[in-house]
């Protein structure tokens, strides 16, 4: 219960020192978001509305008074509202959030996927031309930016082969090309971890018992390697997860999806601070709550992390390969 109030309090600190950052950050921006929105002459607005209307959002208190008055805010769940819109921010959060979260799910599961899929290949293929193949997949991968990933499968599978429609698909056609977009950059580090981590667990004394006692090739690897390499990978998932938000803002802007990403990008264009705010903000919490679940599923998945817990500093986590082989060899027998 210790460790677990521990990690929760280190979560809050890393949400309230990130609101604070962001906060001061977008304070210190040249120029003005609500001048910039209603101080066009087109708009002939007086000297007077535009004092009015800097009164309505609060652009003229001191930055304290309204760093307090917003920090109160969100912790009501108040968001304030968009200078470019005129809209809730969090009306505007909820109606692109359900497309952002569909396109992240997905985008981690196939990327869980190719990972997966890739790793294994690269360390237990059958031929070495292959192993050989899939082992330079990962760099390749890595290399590749967002935008160029979904402009050139745009420009392969809608225009060229006409597989996937751009224009008048369907939702489950929609999300086919932004998907894949996300995820083949997200797999890459994923698929690197897994195979490192295979390599070292392979190299462990309790697998070389495993296999002198007869066990197959899919045995070793799925009962006995998979399960101890999977926990930096989980580790890793835990943490691009977070980061899918950066990744939407690309992919949403080259396939025109309408979603927090989109948002993102039309906020900064229009320096819309509430909005820009308020992204970071729902950014910070994925983050901080995707990683805290996976801190807390590790003494869940590693029975290692229950029963050693004694000599070990609460919250580290073992790395791949590195318990005695006497424990793994207990595992081994149960």
């Amino acid at each position: 219960m210790g460790y677990i109030l521990r990690r929760v309090g280190q979560a809050l600190l890393v949400l309230a020192l990130t609101y604070t950052l962001a906060y001061l950050l977008l304070a210190a921006l040249p120029g003005d978001a609500v001048l910039a929105r209603y101080g066009s002459p087109e708009l002939g607005l007086s000297v007077e509305q535009l004092a009015e209307i800097r009164s309505s959002y609060g652009a003229d208190r001191s930055l304290l008074e309204r760093f307090a008055d917003s920090t109160l805010g969100f912790l009501r769940g108040e968001l304030g509202y968009s200078v470019q819109s005129g809209a809730s921010v969090a009306a505007l959060i909820a109606t692109a959030l359900p497309s952002t979260l569909v396109l992240a799910v997905a985008g981690i599961v196939v990327a869980v996927f190719l990972a997966v899929t890739i790793a294994f290949t690269a360390t237990y293929g059958g031929a070495l031309w292959l192993r050989r193949l899939f082992q330079a997949i990962p760099p390749f991968l890595v290399s590749l930016p967002v935008f160029w990933v979904g402009i050139v499968l745009v420009q392969i599978f809608s225009f060229r082969l006409g597989l996937v429609p751009v224009i008048g698909a369907d939702p489950v056609q929609a999300l086919i090309l932004p998907v894949a977009t996300l995820s083949i950059p997200i797999a890459a580090p994923l698929a690197q971890v897994l195979m490192r981590s295979i390599e070292e667990v392979r190299e462990q004394p309790f697998v070389a018992v495993v296999r002198s006692r007869g066990a197959s090739t899919s045995w070793l690897l799925w009962r006995t390697v998979a399960r101890n390499a999977l926990l930096p990978t989980l580790t890793m998932a835990g943490v691009l997860f977070g980061e899918l938000v950066g990744g939407a803002v690309v992919t949403e802007s080259v396939f025109a999806r309408a979603g927090v990403g989109q948002l993102t990008a039309q906020a900064v264009a229009n320096r819309d601070t509430p909005v820009l705010l308020a992204v970071v903000v729902l950014s910070t919490v994925v983050f901080v709550v995707v990683n805290l679940v996976v801190d807390l599923l590790y003494p869940v998945l590693d029975a290692r992390l229950r029963t050693s817990s004694a000599g070990r500093r609460p919250g580290s986590r073992p790395e791949a390969g590195g318990e005695p082989a006497v424990i793994r060899e207990k595992e081994v027998v149960r």
